[in-house]
């Protein structure tokens, strides 16, 4: 296969409009579980330590945060259909792009400076704007017909 038909159907699974994530972001992440044959919606919130392949349909960002003194990590695919939403409420100024280095640490030096930013420019979610579709003309039923009624 050439590489233009895999980046077609990789094309194709993607979202059509996703927020824009970076490192230092502490964000709110929804995303379906499946119980049985019901599906429930669980949140989990924490900072964005690393974005993977932002470009790409196999987008993904690592999620950590700390609960009961136990760290937990979770990583999402951004274009999964399991994940429902990704609101940002903070973002932080970081110079990095992989923040592993706050696994070690725990308290006040785990903090992340915060900078302002607009939070409801952030979470709009903007669908890439196509070409519009034209739309054929439907067949009309004769006017006769529906006077005659």
């Amino acid at each position: 296969m050439s590489f233009s038909i895999l980046k077609q159907i990789g094309d194709a699974q993607k979202k059509k409009s996703v927020v824009d994530v970076r490192p230092g972001d502490t964000v709110k992440v929804t995303q379906k579980i499946k119980e049985g044959e019901k599906f429930r919606l669980q949140t989990f919130e924490g900072v964005v330590i690393r974005v993977d392949r932002k470009e790409s349909h196999t987008a993904r960002i690592v999620v950590r945060k700390v609960t009961s003194g136990v760290g937990v990590e979770k990583s999402y695919l951004i274009h999964s259909p399991l994940v429902e939403k990704i609101v940002i409420t903070k973002r932080s100024k970081v110079r990095r792009n992989n923040l592993s280095y706050l696994r070690e640490r725990s308290g006040k030096s785990a903090r992340l400076a915060a900078k302002d930013f607009d939070r409801v420019a952030v979470n709009e979610v903007k669908a890439e704007e196509e070409a519009p579709v034209e739309e054929a003309p439907a067949e009309e039923a004769p006017a006769e017909e529906t006077k005659a009624e």
